[in-house]
């Protein structure tokens, strides 16, 4: 059969989709393009937000349209938490973001034998982590690995522990295992990703710390990148960088996740830290990771945050010396707590307050990029647009260097200025110790 995946939402769902499409392709079948006439379309939804959600009913719908006769299938986290919408909207094959193979083996019969499949199971009552093959289809620069799933943290706007279940890890082995298959597969970079990769290890025996598991990586691959997924900021203690600071090929990025710079905001979020704390982390980083980049998420506009509590946010920020922030208006999403508080905004004051968070962000982000200016950087070169090759320096910030140069090579670039989304520099001779 021909098969076409569309995936929204977060990495995990990125990987798991290329998961999809390394396991269709296994089997015979081939891939084409989303717009295209395919036997079966795959839909893998996400429902982060009541927006998240209508771009996956919208997408059904369009699939639908598209060909008639194809067999349309989702999964993912809108099909989990709200089965029969999307069965309402005429699904051939609806699971949700567990049993991967069994949805697959139900788009194969659904193509061949003109059957419907709906098996929605209770993500809460999940016990087991499925074990899919780590990858990446399109080209083999970046891998995505992913040691966990599920969420128990239960933040007040967030659906996503109902739509994934409790947290299930990877054993250590089996990501070893998978991260030198990508590296002998000609990986030259590795995303260590999860719902909640901080985590990691707590149902596993002797519940191992997220460490254990990022060293094993990093010595088991030392010629390929390691970087990590969104981290919860008590895992970075001194334990931590202590331990990893030692790894050349552990990415210094460190994405952790803040959502408020307000102290009385995230205890209205149930955040299980507060910003001296996330400080504390951000201090530990630059300490043990000299040039690191630390990135974060933050909600603004949430119900009852003030205007004293956003300006809090924006100072704290400052503070942090990000360098890059992720800015979300906060969306109203039923099933959880916040959406039931009071202080709701409306569109006006979330808009004005994402603009004002989003010029303090670009601020950051420039003034980190110019304190590249000058050094030189590893860059892993994984496309080319226009007159440039394009790739990323372990910091993960963008690089342009000019001409058109073999992809998933690591070139030594001298950085020389700002450019577009990120930095532009030239083939350096070598990269110093």
């Amino acid at each position: 059969m021909k098969f076409s995946i569309y995936t929204l939402g977060c990495k995990v769902n990125q990987y798991e989709t290329q998961a999809m499409e390394q396991i269709l392709t296994e089997h015979g079948h081939q891939e084409g393009r989303i717009d295209e006439i395919c036997d079966a379309y795959i839909i893998n939804t996400c429902t982060v937000t009541a927006v998240s959600d209508k771009k996956s009913r919208n997408m059904i719908r369009r699939l639908r349209r598209l060909n008639p006769a194809a067999v349309v299938a989702v999964c993912g986290c809108y099909a989990q938490v709200d089965p029969e919408a999307v069965r309402a909207l005429e699904a051939d094959v609806v699971s949700g973001t567990g049993g991967r193979l069994a949805f697959l083996h139900a788009v194969e019969r659904a193509v061949a034998e003109k059957t419907s499949y709906f098996a929605v199971d209770d993500a809460l009552r999940r016990r087991a982590f499925e074990v899919l093959p780590a990858g990446g289809m399109a080209v083999r620069t970046r891998a995505m690995l992913k040691v966990q799933d599920g969420c128990s943290n239960f933040c007040t706007y967030c659906i996503i522990p109902y739509a994934r279940g409790p947290v299930r890890s990877l054993p250590l082995e089996e990501a070893v295992a998978q991260a030198l298959d990508c590296a002998r597969a000609g990986y030259r970079e590795l995303v260590v990703t999860g719902i909640e990769i901080s985590s990691w290890g707590r149902d596993l025996p002797g519940r191992p710390p997220l460490s254990q598991l990022v060293a094993a990586l990093c010595e088991a691959v030392p010629d390929c990148r390691v970087r990590l997924g969104s981290l919860e900021p008590r895992t970075v203690d001194e334990a931590f960088c202590k331990e990893l600071s030692g790894f050349s090929n552990l990415c210094p990025q460190f994405h952790l996740s803040l959502q408020s710079g307000s102290d009385t905001v995230l205890k209205r979020m149930n955040r299980r830290y507060d910003t001296a704390r996330y400080l504390e982390s951000v201090r530990l980083l630059e300490q043990y990771f000299s040039g690191c980049a630390v990135t974060t998420d933050l909600i603004v506009a949430f119900p009852g945050e003030t205007e004293a509590e956003f300006e809090e946010s924006l100072q704290f920020l400052r503070r942090c010396r990000l360098a890059k922030v992720h800015v979300f208006p906060y969306s109203r999403r039923a099933g959880t707590k916040a959406a039931a508080m009071a202080g709701q905004w409306g569109n006006a004051v979330k808009e004005a307050r994402s603009a004002a968070a989003q010029a303090v962000a670009r601020e950051l982000e420039e003034d980190y990029q110019r304190r590249m200016v000058g050094r030189v950087y590893p860059v892993l070169l994984e496309e080319t647009q226009g007159a440039y090759t394009v790739g990323h320096a372990p910091n993960y910030v963008r690089v342009y260097v000019p001409g058109d140069l073999p992809r998933n090579l690591v070139l030594p670039v001298r950085i020389t200025g700002l450019h577009q989304d990120g930095v532009v520099g030239a083939a350096a001779e070598a990269v110093p110790e």
